[in-house]
């Protein structure tokens, strides 16, 4: 339900011409491609994330994750942990997302992702279910790490949806608070990923495209873009 509630926003959006303005790609989201991204986003959640999340209620208790008020870490420190979430998980979702990406499995896994050139909200998790587990594993690798309180996990389940689906919502938005946060990507970087195929592979920050060099693409892009514009 909290992914469908993100997710409202930019479904709106497409309805009122004045937000078109900040749409990245002027493609129409179309009712067929909503339509079978919702079928197989209910698929995910309730045959592979449920069975996941089930899984994460038995570790809170094996481990005796605290959940009252007194054990709740202090703010900055909850901040911090979810900062440390998200580069983790940033980091795994690179290096797994450019394995999807090779000849030998692409056309089996990822292209499923791939069929919405110009993405939106709901994308963000519309792909095989063999890719929601293998990109998934890389979303517990904090809580695993840091987790000891339930606060930790809700406010990252928070966190990371608001992210990924910000990042396919299809609309740069300038006032996004997101953007606040150093070396965030956003909808513009991730979008071109998905216009482009090649290229901007991280999901959140925009690091290891620059140190691995696969943020090329993305910067060409840019300046023939502008050159346009002059021209």
């Amino acid at each position: 339900m909290l992914y469908l509630l993100i997710c409202l926003p930019g479904f709106v959006f497409q309805f009122i011409p004045y937000m078109q303005k900040y749409k990245i790609q002027k493609i129409p989201e179309g009712f067929d491609s909503q339509w079978r991204c919702f079928k197989l986003l209910m698929f995910n959640h309730f045959f592979i994330q449920a069975p996941l999340i089930f899984a994460i209620h038995i570790y809170t208790m094996v481990f005796d994750i605290g959940y009252d008020y007194q054990s709740m870490p202090t703010w900055y420190s909850l901040l911090l942990q979810l900062y440390a979430c998200l580069i983790l998980e940033d980091t795994w979702h690179y290096f797994l997302h450019r394995a999807l990406h090779h000849k030998s499995v692409y056309k089996y896994v990822h292209k499923v992702h791939h069929n919405y050139k110009a993405p939106f909200g709901m994308v963000a998790e519309c792909v095989h279910p063999v890719e929601t587990v293998v990109l998934g594993v890389g979303f517990f690798i904090g809580p695993l790490l840091f987790c000891t309180h339930l606060i930790l996990l809700w406010t990252w389940v928070g966190v990371r949806l608001l992210e990924v689906i910000d990042v396919h919502s299809g609309y740069n938005l300038k006032w996004n608070p997101l953007h606040l946060l150093p070396f965030y990507g956003g909808a513009e970087y991730h979008d071109f990923h998905h216009m482009n195929f090649h290229g901007n592979y991280a999901p959140t920050f925009t690091w290891w495209d620059r140190i691995c060099g696969t943020h090329v693409p993305y910067q060409e892009h840019k300046k023939n873009k502008l050159a346009n514009k002059q021209n």
